[in-house]
């Protein structure tokens, strides 16, 4: 019989922990695939523990709760990889509702070693408007701060950039062969860490070894937007943090004729790519694509300043060479 075991993390959300509990207890899977849920409590100070000891008694078996005292959501993702008991592991956001095949659909790739990770479709409530500053179509799409937007086809198919962590799927060898999730990314409180990236970055690891991960259009997630997302200055915000992001993931470029590349790196953002960006943002008139043009300019003042610290800190690194290395899930950090 095949495992699976959905790990969802939370921190302080017992509310909307109870809807998405009730909406995975509600999953279908033929009798040869057996599943538990595994839900990581990053040192929340609400009632979660109490929700989720609710669900234990009401599904025996089926739901387990465990404690992650060290703060930050890739901590608390390792955790759940270490204890989970699944040899598929599916992973959720802990305010979103899924539809009954969902888990069905996602796992059922995974289970015979083709492919070695899948992602879903994450789409807003259905009752959702966006404003008309806010644009999801192509290219202008600013769904992923808002909702972790994933829509990647019209059919499924081979997927070939990462899922994000609120509908995606790994076997767990993956995690054994590549490490955890880094824990310099990733919602966390410490300030100095961002937000974004740490789901993302892990699949493009895999795919960077030459794995194949599986696009199923079929398992599907409906994420809310709550009010305090719907600003700008959310979206500005959440652009800066991930611009923050990349450097940390990809490192910085080759020196050149002496010239550190960090240096090189900062040189070029500031004189050329930063002009570039801001000068499109200026003369674009759509209200939509101008807000998005504006949201990469503030994403490239974030990788800018990232640079600039990287620069002072690793003065001699190239490409890669700034990255942490992805941290084992076989012991604590």
């Amino acid at each position: 019989m095949t495992m699976v075991t959905v790990i969802v993390c939370t921190l302080n959300r017992c509310q909307g922990l109870a809807k998405t509990l009730e909406s995975v207890a509600a999953s279908t899977l033929p009798d040869s695939v057996g599943w538990e849920v595994l839900v990581v409590d990053n040192n929340s100070t609400d009632q979660t523990r109490e929700v989720v000891e609710d669900f234990c008694r009401r599904y025996p078996g089926r739901f387990r709760y465990l404690l992650e005292p060290q703060q930050g959501k890739s901590y608390a993702l390792n955790a759940g990889i270490r204890e989970a008991r699944g040899e598929v592991f599916a992973f959720l956001d802990d305010d979103v509702t899924v539809e009954l095949t969902w888990l069905q659909n996602l796992t059922a790739p995974l289970r015979h070693g083709q492919w070695a990770g899948a992602g879903g479709r994450t789409l807003p409530a259905r009752t959702f408007l966006p404003p008309r500053w806010l644009v999801l179509e192509v290219p202008y799409c600013m769904g992923s701060p808002l909702f972790a937007h994933f829509d990647f086809s019209d059919k499924a198919g081979e997927l070939y950039s990462p899922p994000y962590g609120t509908n995606m799927a790994f076997r767990k060898e993956m995690f054994e062969k590549y490490g955890g999730f880094r824990t310099d990314l990733g919602p966390s409180p410490d300030s100095q860490i961002p937000r974004p990236n740490e789901d993302t970055e892990f699949g493009r690891r895999v795919l960077a070894a030459g794995e194949r991960l599986w696009y199923e259009r079929s398992a599907v997630v409906y994420h809310p937007v709550p009010e305090d997302r719907l600003q700008k200055s959310y979206f500005l915000h959440w652009m800066f943090d991930y611009g923050r992001a990349i450097p940390r993931e990809f490192g910085t470029e080759r020196g050149i004729c002496g010239i550190p590349g960090p240096y090189v790196t900062v040189l070029k953002y500031v004189t050329l790519v930063f002009p570039w960006r801001a000068l499109r943002w200026a003369v674009t008139i759509h209200p939509g694509h101008r807000f998005y043009r504006k949201c990469r300019v503030w994403m490239t003042v974030g990788m800018i300043k990232e640079f600039y610290r990287l620069a002072h800190a690793h003065p001699q690194s190239g490409p890669g060479e700034l990255a942490d290395q992805p941290p084992s899930v076989c012991q604590h950090e």
